[in-house]
């Protein structure tokens, strides 16, 4: 069974849901689905690394720098505690739009990380939910990545290194050489509002915002996302 790790925020309950649904809605076999809670892995001991509120944003006072949401970093503690095998790290403010083990047809054991490889510049300074945008190296590879425990290299990654690393560090997957992060298709990561839908689409990627967040403006391909609220919502009501 495939493991699939999201990315938990309070502020984006609705959003985590949603995407829960669509991976099971989409799914052809059981996924093993686990949120990544900064404060349930703090309660384990797992991180202690601060996160600080300031103002309503959260900020990240080893890397100096603002973190979008509660897993910014808590992310990379996923690969640390599954030991064996592939599993799937997501963004809560994703939609799947086919089925997750589709994915597993383009997984090579040769690598020890694959993503879409981004190579872009945000268009804006602000997202659209009010959180900063910011800039750096390999943006949004880490925001889906498919990551393989029995790797050798995987093993590079430890709790101190997430507890102590810059997130610009982590992010880029600094553990591991070039050689080690493997590509995906651009339609396992589509980055809604910043990129060209891409021809086949596995995954939409509200990178921006969605129609989740009070006095949001509507924006062109909101109706993704609204198609799988309704099909969410239609399933708990049934």
């Amino acid at each position: 069974m495939l493991t699939v790790y999201i990315g938990y925020d309070d502020r984006e309950q609705v959003a985590y849901d949603v995407l829960v649904h669509s991976i099971e809605k989409y799914a052809s076999k059981p996924v093993n689905i686990q949120p990544i809670k900064y404060d349930t892995l703090k309660a384990k001991g797992l991180i202690n690394r601060p996160l600080v509120n300031v103002g309503g944003r959260y900020y990240d006072t080893i890397s100096n720098a603002n973190a979008a949401t509660q897993f910014a970093i808590s992310r990379f503690m996923a690969p640390v505690v599954h030991l064996e095998g592939w599993a799937v790290f997501m963004d809560c403010d994703m939609v799947l739009q086919d089925d997750i083990y589709k994915l597993m047809e383009e997984l090579d054991p040769v690598y020890a990380v694959q993503c879409v490889k981004h190579d872009y510049i945000p268009k804006d300074s602000m997202k659209m939910d009010g959180q900063i945008q910011e800039n750096y190296h390999k943006k949004n590879w880490s925001s889906f990545f498919a990551f393989n425990s029995s790797h050798p290299s995987m093993l590079k990654l430890d709790q101190w290194k997430v507890e102590n690393w810059p997130g610009r560090y982590l992010h880029g997957f600094g553990w591991l050489t070039e050689d080690e992060i493997g590509p995906l298709s651009p339609g396992w990561n589509w980055l809604v509002g910043e990129q060209p839908k891409p021809e086949t689409l596995y995954n939409a990627h509200f990178t921006l915002g969605g129609p989740w967040f009070d006095n949001w403006h509507p924006q062109e391909f909101d109706y993704i996302w609204s198609a799988e609220f309704m099909s969410y919502s239609n399933a708990l009501n049934s």
